[in-house]
Formats: structure tokens, C-alpha cells, sequence
């Protein structure tokens, strides 16, 4: 689970680097790069709550693929920022457009996985989100179905900067410590 998230990060700070490196070559796209920072704060976000795993009393199998399956999602995520190659498309802003379904589809995985994972670590765990956590849900999920529909550069610009403040601000008052 480790090398997969190790992975993620990389591609994506791989394709920072690449940008910084050469900002000539590819326009950059204010959403994609929101998107980018999203994705690393959520991979640091992952590693950090799996610690809470180790109050798991049995591990099975179907857990541990189960984390897998997750890690793996958020590994499509950072390949669907960073591909190989974007020569078919006139920047990041156009690349991301077009794969918008991919990616939104593929986040909307890893909120339902967060459910899961939620459950997973039991009643006392999620009792610790409050009632903030049952409309946090259907609100990302609704939100990615209007993304993967919606080409308004308004819409996307909206999502990823409220949608990283959020983040910082849910990380910040749940997960600051563990406990």
C-alpha cells in the first residue's frame, strides 16, 4: 500500500517539477494544478488516517485488499493529472476537459472507499465526524456527477477551490492528531 501511495506522489510531483521545468512546453490550467494539490493533500491524508488501523483487532485479507483497492484509485487519480503525454491536446486546461469523466468518476470511487473505510474502523471512529460526515457524502458525490456532466470553468474552478479549503479545514479539526 505504501509503494502505490509512494507512486502517486511521485507522478504527481514528477509532473510539477516537469511544468516548473519547462513552462514553456504546455499551458498550465489553474483547475488541473488545484486538482494536483488536492490529490497530494488527500495521499498524505490517506497515509495518515490508515494509522488508525492498528486499533483493527484481526486483519483479513479483505481488508488489506480493500486499502489496496483505495491506493490504487488514487493512483489512477495522479496518472489522470499527469499522463505520459499530452501532445494530443493544447494544454492542461483542454487535456483536462476531455478526460473530466475519468477523473471525477475515479473520485468519486474514493469517496465511496472513504465510507467504506470509515465503517471499516468502526462506530467509535466515525462517531468522532459528527453528523458533518453523513452530508459530506452525497454532497461530494453529487458534485462529482455535476463535474463529470459540467464543461463550465466556473463550476471547476468553484469545486477544486472550495473542495481544497474544505479539505484543509476537515483535516485540520479531525485528523490534526490521532488518537
Amino acid at each position: 500500500m505504501g509503494m502505490v501511495v509512494g507512486l502517486s506522489v511521485t507522478r504527481l510531483l514528477t509532473g510539477l517539477v516537469r511544468i516548473i521545468q519547462h513552462p514553456n512546453q504546455t499551458r498550465i490550467y489553474p483547475v488541473h494544478i488545484g486538482w494536483v494539490l488536492t490529490l497530494l493533500l488527500m495521499l498524505m491524508h490517506f497515509w495518515w488516517w490508515e494509522l488508525w488501523l492498528i486499533e483493527l483487532p484481526a486483519w483479513t485479507f479483505e481488508t488489506y485488499l480493500f486499502l489496496l483497492l483505495y491506493a490504487i484509485i488514487l493512483f489512477f487519480l495522479s496518472a489522470f493529472l499527469f499522463p505520459e503525454s499530452i501532445s494530443d491536446y493544447t494544454g492542461y486546461e483542454d487535456f483536462f476537459i476531455s478526460r473530466r469523466k475519468w477523473f471525477f468518476s475515479f473520485f468519486a470511487l474514493t469517496v465511496i472507499f472513504d465510507l467504506f473505510d470509515t465503517i471499516i474502523k468502526g462506530p467509535a471512529h466515525y462517531a468522532l465526524f459528527s453528523i458533518e460526515y453523513w452530508f459530506r457524502i452525497p454532497i461530494y458525490l453529487v458534485l462529482c456527477g455535476i463535474a463529470i456532466i459540467s464543461t463550465d470553468r466556473r463550476f471547476h474552478i468553484g469545486f477544486v477551490s472550495l473542495g481544497l479549503l474544505y479539505e484543509i479545514s476537515w483535516i485540520i479539526r479531525h485528523f490534526e492528531r490521532l488518537s
